[in-house]
């Protein structure tokens, strides 16, 4: 796959050889970027009469570019089986490309090579949303891998894990065959239905992606536990930035406070209080943009209910300006989470955590470097906190975290 736009990407491509090949991909049509601007819809709607027995369908972003960049990059919904549904969901994954994923594409280009490019020229694959469990394999050295997600459907589901040994040898199968068929290195996903069926729903060419071990190495704050689901390796060294929101926000209060008790000519404005929101979101990105791999300290990640809420209508009094206030405080929170999304180390107390999606959890991307949510009790939270202080850890600093036989990590300023 080439990547040219125009050019059908690798996503819609492979899925249509393994057809030809006979293997179980579910029905499927690809609409590229060019269909739904001169709304030309034929094969679309001949596709959903075919299967008008289907009440809901998954839209896979189809992007001629995508095979450039990480996997789970551009996002997959679910949507109604009908030309508005698909257009829909469409928009909101080229919106999400523009908003969410921003950060995470600008990383890409900048650290992995990945191209310049046109979200408008964003295509769909359409196929019949299957309820089940995904699992996405690969090889490892020598021998396969299975990752399953987390299951949504029942009330008591289990964290995402990996595997050598599928609970279904069909799926062993399935991969050789998949994989001798296309004859590259490939990272399959399939989902096995309530009913046991096996569909595969996309392949992925892995044969360029960069899986070499890393050199494990040294260690001094001992904390209480770490949630990954790769754990060959127990040490990493990370550039470390210390988030406090609460002193954020106790910083834009005293600057709204200024702005009500200021009555000098040079007085304090709505825009001095935006700025250091701007300031404050600037300085997120450009640490994002500096830093290929980072870690996350959560001195205060989720800002207290009572600071926000005070942050909030502190200007009430002038309804236009706390408007003005409040839409940026509300857009501040995305950026936060868009950041925190792009670090792959997350140290923070245990109820704050990363959420493991199917790529996170176990893609080929995460091989070199998983994801890690390091904590401390929520019961110890002070006494963390005051030993953070302590050892004086701030923004730039580079760490390394050292997890012992017990699953404890240590974490040292270098």
């Amino acid at each position: 796959m080439d990547g040219e736009c125009g050019k059908m990407p690798e996503k819609a491509r492979l899925l249509a050889k393994l057809a030809e090949g006979n293997f179980s991909v579910p029905p499927f049509v690809y609409v590229p970027a060019e269909d739904f601007k001169n709304k030309r819809f034929d094969a679309l709607e001949t596709y959903l009469k075919d299967h008008s027995e289907r009440f809901k369908v998954i839209a896979r972003s189809a992007h001629p570019q995508e095979n450039c960049f990480k996997g789970g990059t551009f996002d997959s919904l679910e949507t109604y089986a009908d030309v508005a549904g698909i257009t829909y969901a469409r928009t909101k994954i080229v919106n999400l490309a523009r908003t969410a994923k921003r950060l995470s594409i600008l990383r890409q280009q900048k650290f992995n090579h990945a191209p310049e490019i046109d979200v408008e020229d964003m295509g769909i694959v359409v196929m019949p949303f299957v309820e089940g469990r995904n699992v996405m394999a690969k090889v490892l050295g020598n021998s396969w891998e299975f990752g399953y997600a987390a299951d949504r459907s029942q009330r008591v589901g289990s964290e995402p894990y990996l595997t050598k040994t599928p609970h279904d040898m069909r799926l062993l199968q399935l991969s050789e065959e998949v994989q001798n068929y296309l004859g590259f290195r490939c990272e399959i996903e399939f989902v096995v239905s309530e009913e046991g069926d096996i569909y595969i729903v996309q392949a992925k060419d892995i044969s360029q992606a960069d899986s070499v071990d890393l050199q494990d190495s040294h260690r001094s704050l001992r904390l209480d536990g770490v949630r990954r689901t790769r754990r060959r390796r127990n040490y990493r060294e990370r550039p470390l930035y210390v988030m406090d929101n609460r002193e954020i926000y106790l910083n834009i209060i005293s600057v709204c406070e200024d702005m009500v008790l200021d009555a000098s000519e040079s007085r304090t404005t709505i825009d001095d209080v935006l700025s250091l929101i701007n300031a404050f979101e600037t300085e997120l990105e450009e640490f994002a943009l500096r830093n290929p791999h980072f870690a996350v300290l959560g001195i205060s990640i989720r800002i207290p209910q009572n600071i926000y809420q005070i942050a909030n209508h502190y200007l009430d009094d002038t309804p236009e300006l706390q408007k003005q206030l409040s839409e940026a405080l509300r857009a501040n929170m995305y950026r936060i989470d868009q950041f925190i999304s792009e670090a792959d180390t997350l140290i923070a107390k245990a109820r704050i955590r990363f959420n493991l999606c199917s790529h996170d959890a176990y893609g080929v991307d995460t091989v070199r470097n998983p994801l890690w949510s390091v904590y401390w009790h929520v019961e110890n939270h002070d006494t963390a906190i005051r030993d953070i202080r302590r050892l004086g850890f701030k923004t730039g600093d580079e760490i390394g975290i050292d997890i012992d036989c017990d699953e404890r990590p240590t974490m040292q300023r270098l």
